[in-house]
């Protein structure tokens, strides 16, 4: 009676044991399912139980379109479970295995598009007043084409912080996307961006966009500063080297063009415009051979870019 009594708590003690660890007797554990199984029950709705077995099946041996499958369902399944790390998990799988994929490329866009409004939705309840928020509204705003009321928020943002970086380049570039903007947009943009500059002297697309607007009134001398300065800022920026060139290619200082230009070039083979621009640079500078080399590769680029264009449906 004993020796039964002991083994019956023996047993419960073994089986207390594995809850505690947040195990199951072997005995309840559920049978590893065949991929196409675990595919198919996915494809069912039975998302929760089986996202980690599609993941599972997305990296094992089995044929390249079941893979695909897999990935495409564990994309569904994670965002329907909102298992934002597994979304992104079979993104980057699917991405490394399927790169140029037109429906994985599709189911991607559409995943980040999701993860991004749940982000946004986030972030309205549980920081509705912050500046990251009113900023997340004016972007919206912009994108819908209500121009006041995005100039609205940001400058809500400004009465808020006054000091805060970046609100001033964004009311600025707000103001030049303007499509009814009066005559004097750039003048109040450029004091924005001015602005800017004060709180955040390294703004290198601040310096930039002023730029730009020197260079569409022909003052060549402020252009080629600000573009310079923003290419300073950032080394990488390949239209502030462009901008920079070419007002010194307008300014007829064509020697001094080339240099930056050159940079453009490297960092942006594939430009069209910088090739014409050191082209003309370098044919008013006496250098003859290397001019053509440049117009040549010029043309070359612009016919493929018309032919790609002309290729496009209206």
């Amino acid at each position: 009676m004993c020796k039964s009594s002991c083994i019956a708590i023996s047993v419960m003690c073994v089986l207390s044991s594995a809850a505690v660890l947040g195990q199951q007797p072997k005995s309840a554990t559920r049978p590893e399912l065949p991929p196409e199984k675990t595919i198919a029950l996915a494809e069912q709705g039975h998302c929760p139980e089986n996202v980690s077995a599609l993941r599972h099946a997305l990296v094992s041996q089995i044929a390249a379109a079941d893979r695909k499958r897999a990935g495409v369902v564990g994309v569904r399944c994670a965002l329907a479970v909102d298992d934002r790390d597994a979304t992104l998990e079979f993104i980057r799988l699917l991405h490394k295995q399927f790169p140029q994929d037109p429906d994985v490329l599709f189911v991607v866009v559409h995943a980040y598009s999701d993860l991004s409004t749940r982000a946004a939705q986030d972030l309205a309840q549980t920081a509705p007043k912050s500046i990251a928020a009113h900023k997340l509204n004016a972007e919206a705003l912009e994108m819908q084409g209500k121009w006041d009321a995005a100039q609205l928020e940001y400058e809500e943002i400004l009465k808020k912080e006054p000091n805060a970086r970046g609100i001033h380049f964004l009311l600025g570039r707000s103001l030049l996307s303007r499509p009814d903007a009066g005559a004097d947009v750039s003048a109040r943009a450029r004091q924005e961006f001015l602005k800017e500059l004060q709180l955040d002297p390294s703004n290198s697309a601040a310096q930039y966009i002023l730029g730009e607007l020197a260079r569409r009134d022909q003052n060549w001398d402020e252009a080629t500063s600000r573009f310079s300065q923003a290419a300073k800022l950032d080394p990488n920026f390949a239209e502030a080297y462009l901008g920079w060139g070419a007002s010194l290619v307008s300014d007829q200082k064509y020697q001094d063009a080339i240099a930056p230009l050159r940079i453009a070039e490297r960092l942006t083979p594939g430009n069209p415009d910088i090739h014409h621009a050191l082209a003309t640079a370098l044919v008013r500078s006496g250098h003859k051979e290397e001019a053509d080399k440049e117009f040549a590769i010029h043309r070359r680029l612009s016919s493929a870019k018309n032919a790609t264009a002309s290729d496009k449906p209206e």
